[in-house]
């Protein structure tokens, strides 16, 4: 993807020598050797293995998946010359593969509502180090966080989106987001994205929710989970597809709470586990660390 150059403000900061570091992920049938002769590749080009992490599914014909970071002078001049060992290896033994060069951040554009927890513990990740990104801008259906927005030093645009028909606000989203970001997150950012839009978009979205569903769906959750009496409270990340908050499963985690909690504390605990469980969500797809197969992931933290 060709990425449109935009402020400073939104370059994330690097470190542990990200410079000189590249991120491979291998995913396809398995077979042996496999491994041998990626690790082979790499080394014959002079690249240093600091990292590698693999999985199968089935040793006996499944499903392999494998990330590897390695890091090498001169590494931009080289990649020309790894990919073209790579591509002969793909086609041998049946694999995909995604080879990026850590030095340039994915580019990520935030979605957010009036809900703020997720959206500015994103931020102030960002501008703490914490997330290896560059945020390109915040898009909002209200007005209400863009003075906060504005103040990390990151774009605001309020992208006004009410009533069943959404073609004009999606179609402005796209004009913004095409061709400038790599990802987008959903910070709670509570309006629906139709098929049409997930398709054009063409990049992965991350969406962020309490652990209810489908239990207690709609307004209000967490007064009738205390109805309930519900003694856990948790958050899910995962992928957007078309199927409302069914996409592949990246992170959850939860609490426990008690008779005692009261809904403001249920929902206290609760935008605690989204913005953790978010951030998290979200580092490990900016590192690369996430491969996704069918209906799940494959996650090495």
């Amino acid at each position: 993807m060709t990425l449109t150059q935009t402020a400073s403000t939104g370059t994330a900061k690097k470190s542990g020598g990200a410079g000189h570091q590249a991120s491979l992920i291998v995913q396809g049938a398995d077979a042996t050797g496999i491994v041998a002769a990626i690790t082979s590749r790499l080394s014959e080009h002079g690249a240093n293995i600091v990292s590698l992490d693999q999985y199968s599914d089935d040793p006996q014909g499944g499903a392999f998946f494998q990330r590897a970071v390695f890091g090498m002078d001169g590494l931009r001049a080289a990649l020309p010359g790894i990919r073209a060992s790579l591509d002969e290896l793909a086609q041998k033994y049946a694999l995909t593969y995604t080879l990026r060069d850590l030095s340039a951040p994915k580019r990520v554009a935030i979605f957010a509502s009036k809900s703020d927890h997720c959206l500015l513990d994103l931020l102030w990740r960002h501008r703490r180090g914490q997330l290896p990104v560059g945020i390109a801008m915040v898009i909002s259906n209200h007005p209400d966080v863009a003075e906060e927005v504005r103040s990390f030093g990151i774009p605001f645009f309020h992208v006004p989106s009410m009533g069943a028909d959404k073609s004009a606000a999606e179609a402005e989203h796209l004009r913004l987001l095409k061709g400038n970001v790599d990802f987008v997150v959903l910070a709670r950012y509570m309006q629906i994205l139709s098929g049409d839009f997930i398709e054009n978009l063409g990049v992965p979205i991350i969406n962020i929710h309490h652990s209810f569903l489908p239990a207690f769906i709609g307004a209000g959750p967490y007064a009738k989970a205390k109805e309930r009496g519900v003694k856990l409270v948790g958050a899910t990340a995962h992928y957007v597809t078309e199927d409302l908050d069914e996409g592949p499963i990246i992170e959850q985690d939860v609490v426990r709470v008690t008779h005692a909690d009261t809904a403001a504390d249920l929902a206290r605990r609760g935008a605690d586990v989204e913005r953790a469980v978010l951030s998290r969500a979200v580092l490990w797809h900016a590192e690369d660390r996430v491969i996704r197969n069918g209906k799940h992931t494959i996650v090495f933290t």
